[in-house]
């Protein structure tokens, strides 16, 4: 599959299959996160991978999160901010290797979506969460039970301009 193919279809998936994911599959997506790129090579991140039902039920009691307890698996995308440096880059970071995640799982035919919804001391205290670190984002993975239709997007011609705003 061309890479193009993932990026434009990709959909934020809320309704996921009990499957689980194959250790193949899930190894994939960790590696691409891992190799992401990063401000000066300093892989600010950790990275938590919630499997266990328990946990993903704790993290499924906000309003815009309930999806969370039926994912394959949830990533807690953590960002070291230790340092002045890391308090600059390593939010962006965590992101692009989130991303990357999300667009490997894609290619895969595993759904996933970024989630928000979240209470940051308390999934810092779920899960040992050192206070250097702060919990950027969560994404819910797993197969999809259906692909939702695109969402209008703004044209390009509103969100583009070449060598000035």
């Amino acid at each position: 599959m061309l890479l193009v193919e993932p990026i434009l279809k990709r959909r934020s998936i809320r309704s996921y299959k009990p499957d689980p994911i194959q250790e193949e599959v899930l190894n994939n997506i960790l590696e691409a996160g891992r190799l992401a790129p990063t401000a000066g090579n300093r892989q600010p991140w950790h990275f938590i991978v919630v499997t266990d039902q328990r946990l993903k039920q704790e993290l499924s009691q906000g309003k815009w999160n309930t999806f969370i307890k039926d994912s394959a698996f949830t990533i807690v995308g953590c960002a070291y901010m230790g340092s002045e440096y890391a308090q600059r880059w390593s939010t962006v970071d965590v992101s692009i290797a989130l991303e990357n995640m999300v667009l490997t799982a894609a290619a895969q035919g595993v759904g996933s979506c970024w989630v928000g919804d979240f209470k940051e001391e308390e999934v810092k205290r779920l899960f040992g969460i050192p206070e250097d670190h702060k919990v950027v984002c969560l994404v819910a993975f797993g197969y999809p039970t259906e692909i939702p239709s695109p969402h209008g997007k703004k044209d390009l011609r509103e969100i583009i301009g070449y060598n000035k705003f």
